[in-house]
Parts: C-alpha cells; sequence; structure tokens
C-alpha cells in the first residue's frame, strides 16, 4: 500500500512539476515571459562591471529623457559592485548633467538652481509629475530605480500548483523576474495582429498587461554606440539597461552574497568544531 501511495504521489509531483509553461500563459491570460541567463542570478551570480556601464551608457543616452533615477547618487556609480566609474568622471558627468538641483535657500531665502554634485540623486528630466504627464500626454514616466523590484512576472496557475512553482524558484534561488520582464517589455515591441484594436497614441507590446503601452519603443538598432565595441542591437541595449536597473534597485547585492557565502563557511565550521569538542568532552562518559 505505502509503495503504491508512494508512486501515484510521485507522479502527481511530477506532473505538476512539469506543467508546460505556455499553459499557465494561457490560463493567465498574459503573454508567457522567458527566462534570461543573467550574470547576476542564482545563488553564486555577480554584476558584471562591463555591462554595467554599457547599461548606464543607454540609460543616459535613451532613457533618462523621460526617467529618472532618484533613489540613486551620482557617488553609488563610483562604489565597489556598481559601474565602477573613475570618480574624476562621474564628478565631471554629475556637473555636465542637464537636470539640475533645486537648492537652497540662499541669504536672501530663495531657491535656487546649482549642478548635481555626487552626493546628489540621478535626476529625470521634469520637476514633478504634473509637468511630465503633460509632456508625455497625461502618462507619467515612473522613475526606474527600483523598477526591476516593483515589476515581475505574473504567474496564475491553479492554486494546487503554486507551492511547486515555488519549491521551484528557491531551489533555483530564483529572483530575477523583475528583470526578465523588463527586457521582455523592451524586446516585445511589434506591430499589432491583423484582429487586435490599437487605442490611438498607444504601441502594441506582447509584453505589457493588455498589450497596449503608451511609451514608444525606446530602442532601436544603432541608437547607442558602445564605447568597448559591443554590438549596437535592440537586444544588446535591453540585456545591459536591464543589468543596470537590476543593480539600481539593489546597489549591495554583489557584498550581500559575498557576506551570505562568509556567513555560511563560518557556520559550516562552527557546527564542525562543535561536534569535535562535543565528542571530545563526552568520549569518555559511558552512556
Amino acid at each position: 500500500m505505502n509503495k503504491r501511495f508512494s508512486q501515484a504521489l510521485a507522479g502527481i509531483v511530477a506532473a505538476l512539476v512539469v506543467v508546460p509553461a505556455a499553459a499557465l500563459g494561457e490560463e493567465s491570460g498574459h503573454q508567457e515571459i522567458a527566462r534570461q541567463a543573467w550574470a547576476f542570478s542564482g545563488f553564486t551570480g555577480q554584476f558584471d562591471r562591463a555591462q554595467l556601464q554599457r547599461g548606464f551608457q543607454v540609460y543616459k543616452e535613451v532613457c533618462s529623457n523621460c526617467h529618472g533615477l532618484k533613489r540613486v547618487a551620482f557617488r553609488n556609480l563610483v562604489q565597489p559592485g556598481g559601474p565602477e566609474f573613475p570618480e574624476a568622471s562621474v564628478k565631471a558627468l554629475a556637473a555636465e548633467w542637464p537636470n539640475k538641483i533645486t537648492d537652497g535657500p540662499n541669504d536672501e531665502g530663495k531657491m535656487f538652481e546649482r549642478p548635481a554634485l555626487l552626493s546628489d540623486p540621478i535626476l529625470g528630466p521634469y520637476k514633478n509629475d504634473q509637468e511630465a504627464r503633460a509632456a508625455q500626454n497625461g502618462a507619467l514616466p515612473p522613475d526606474l530605480s527600483l523598477i526591476t523590484r516593483a515589476r515581475g512576472i505574473e504567474r496564475n496557475p491553479p492554486w494546487y500548483i503554486h507551492p511547486f512553482l515555488m519549491l521551484g524558484d528557491i531551489f533555483k534561488s530564483y529572483q530575477e523576474g523583475g528583470a526578465d520582464y523588463l527586457y521582455a517589455l523592451l524586446t516585445g515591441f511589434s506591430d499589432p495582429p491583423a484582429s487586435f484594436h490599437l487605442v490611438d497614441g498607444k504601441f502594441y507590446n506582447k509584453a505589457f498587461a493588455g498589450h497596449q503601452i503608451s511609451m514608444p519603443p525606446p530602442l532601436s538598432e544603432g541608437a547607442v554606440t558602445y564605447q568597448d565595441g559591443t554590438p549596437s542591437t535592440v537586444d544588446n541595449y535591453a540585456r545591459d539597461v536591464t543589468a543596470f536597473l537590476s543593480w539600481t534597485a539593489d546597489p549591495s547585492f554583489d557584498q550581500r552574497k559575498r557576506i551570505g557565502w562568509q556567513v555560511i563557511l563560518y557556520l559550516v565550521v562552527t557546527t564542525i568544531l562543535l561536534y569535535v569538542g562535543k565528542k571530545r568532552i563526552w568520549s569518555a562518559i559511558k552512556h
């Protein structure tokens, strides 16, 4: 009886775990978003500094025209674990940044604008949400500091499949749902199907819920010329800026992972020493 029950349970688990992703996508009513291979994924993944530098270049030349990074300071671009640009270059970049910092009051009690310093945030082009909406036909461009944490992959399978999906994510240390979604969004622009009614002023995007988005396609072939010679393709732009925005959402990511492995090693060594000490202390006592 136990053997038959175990076999049946194993069959059920296998069937649930291997439910096709496409089937889940159909049931949820959303486009399936494929998981991508990222340098920072998994238990040991780390950010690629060269990719972060390319991603910042894409952000600066394309995304900063509408979006800010108000939770990221210019000094973060210098710190270890990020793009690690030279400090002198970032100081010059901050001073030349088109969006000035409102400061004050001065001695006359008035506010004034000044060039950005290393300690200042990377601001977008608009002074407030109302100005942004007025410039974007009512749409509000979100701040991108935490965009890969604020977005994710939506999955709506039957309730009895959720535990297995969660266990799979834990086993694989999967936490790149926001990055996968953002990459799919940036590369998901296309012409709508013939039967699809697209509202005026909207753009068709396969990854966006409802497939109608106010943002026009931000990336195009050859729009950014990489300084390191990387091919100027939409796919490379999307991957690099997604990696960069994954870093802006968690600038201490690499450091936390290193500390985590150090803590695990410490606990393993401590456990071994405690076990050996216990055996040595109690070995002469009869039980």
